[in-house]
């Protein structure tokens, strides 16, 4: 079908504003140099002001946008001094990646090479994320440690694990405390491995729920911060952290079954809270960088996730908590393919993406014919920017693509309506983009311990 001439219109106002960038730089080992790299300095400048930058993607499996967030992010901690990367991803994964870009001894719960190997394996054991890993321990290890930059997960999923994380602590630092925390977190031990079922039980009334000793027991760590904090502060905050999440994750899991707007509030909440807790820990001048899925970047307000399902994201508590120190950048694409399964917990796919419908924000910048560029979203800036913004103020649909992509139901699974300059700072787009690249899912004989990411 031809486009109006309102969409043509709009078109060219985008058009005339979006910064075009170069491919990106496929060969290139350093997310900090080659031409596309480069091109991104500029962007990178522009959101240095911010405390907090989010950067979103539009789906979990395009290797561009991966690219560009690894290239934004270095930049950010090498000409700004960003020291926090935050991800949507497990704290226990991430801080056993945190311990080897910052060359700090592993924990005796954690198992070298272990690292995310849960569904989706794709997400962050991918050729991507690695050089990106691998490109932080090189540059940290031409600075002090103090000014070393942290990679954390923000992700709620890691119950048994983060137990498992908690109980080694203490096994180090204080064996009889380590013995009360076994037997409060003792209920819930049978549910460790599946931990659905332990809020269907809840809910079926056909065992207790585990709240009092989950928040018992975190009380009785963050009661003994001074003297653990004594034997190593970053220890201490790694135990705390599995200890938050374990009482957040027990919560999520019980309210799962009462509406998935519940359960993903207190997600997003609880990643919000973790961003909070990391920029505390280093202080009032700390700085992060957030890596996450634009439905959690994007101001769910500005969308109808907030207006017509009640549910907010780490985004809209991020402007409402730091306003204008908070920049929300989103990721999208036209076409091209993706990594993705069919269903939950099923195998990594490389899916053909469908062309974006005619009545969304993806089928302008389609049409305004930048293979690659990005918008600045923020008012006041200049006229053309201003008028860009104002074209795309009428809210239209928007495309979002998880770990799971089904495109015989695009519409019903993967279209939300949004209004996309209040929901963003500012935008990067890729007409047609590609899957990433993902890893073997176990280490080649003789890989080095911290496979893949020493690779």
């Amino acid at each position: 079908m031809p486009a109006s001439q309102a969409d043509l219109h709009a078109a060219a106002a985008l058009a005339a504003a979006a910064i075009p960038l170069p491919a990106t730089d496929d060969v290139a080992e350093s997310p900090f140099t080659g031409p596309f790299a480069n091109a991104l300095a500029a962007m990178a400048d522009a959101l240095a002001a911010h405390r907090v930058v989010l950067l979103g993607e539009s789906s979990h499996g395009t290797a561009e946008f991966y690219h560009a967030r690894a290239a934004l992010t270095a930049h950010l901690i090498v000409r700004h001094g960003f020291r926090i990367v935050a991800v949507e991803a497990d704290w226990p994964d991430a801080a056993a990646v945190d311990r080897h870009v910052r060359d700090r001894p592993p924990q005796p719960a954690e198992s070298p090479g272990a690292a995310f190997t849960r569904f989706p394996v794709w997400m962050w054991r991918n050729l991507e994320v690695a050089r990106f890993i691998r490109w932080l321990r090189a540059h940290n290890d031409t600075q002090p440690p103090a000014q070393r930059t942290g990679f954390f997960g923000l992700d709620i999923y890691s119950l048994r694990a983060s137990i498992a994380a908690v109980l080694a602590y203490l096994e180090g630092v204080d064996p009889q405390a380590a013995r009360e925390a076994r037997e409060r977190y003792a209920c819930l031990e049978p549910w460790g491995r599946d931990p659905a079922r332990y809020g269907r039980a809840v809910l079926s009334g056909t065992h207790e729920d585990c709240e009092d000793a989950v928040i018992e027991q975190l009380q009785a760590l963050l009661d003994k911060r001074l003297a653990y904090a004594r034997t190593g502060h970053e220890d201490f905050l790694d135990a705390a952290q599995n200890a938050r999440l374990v009482a957040s994750a027990e919560r999520y899991y019980r309210v799962m079954y009462h509406g998935s707007d519940d359960s993903w509030n207190l997600r997003d909440t609880h990643m919000f809270e973790t961003l909070e807790q990391l920029l505390h820990s280093q202080g009032p001048r700390s700085r992060a960088v957030v890596w996450a899925h634009n439905s959690h970047i994007g101001d769910a307000s500005k969308t109808e996730m907030g207006t017509h399902q009640g549910q907010l994201n780490i985004g809209q508590l991020c402007r409402e908590a730091y306003g204008d120190a908070a920049a929300l950048v989103g990721m999208s694409t036209y076409d091209g393919t993706v990594a993705a399964a069919t269903w939950w917990d099923g195998p990594m796919e490389v899916k053909a993406v469908r062309p974006a419908r005619s009545d969304s924000y993806e089928h302008l910048f389609h049409l305004a014919g930048h293979a690659h560029c990005w918008l600045d979203l923020r008012g006041g800036r200049s006229a053309v920017l201003d008028h860009a913004r104002s074209v795309l103020l009428p809210q239209r649909q928007e495309r979002f693509i998880g770990v799971i992509y089904r495109p015989e139901t695009e519409l019903q699974s993967h279209y939300a309506r949004a209004t996309l300059p209040q929901q963003f700072d500012a935008l990067l787009w890729f007409d047609r983009s590609r899957a990433v690249p993902a890893l073997a899912t176990a280490p080649a004989r003789g890989a080095p311990e911290m496979w893949p990411y020493g690779l």
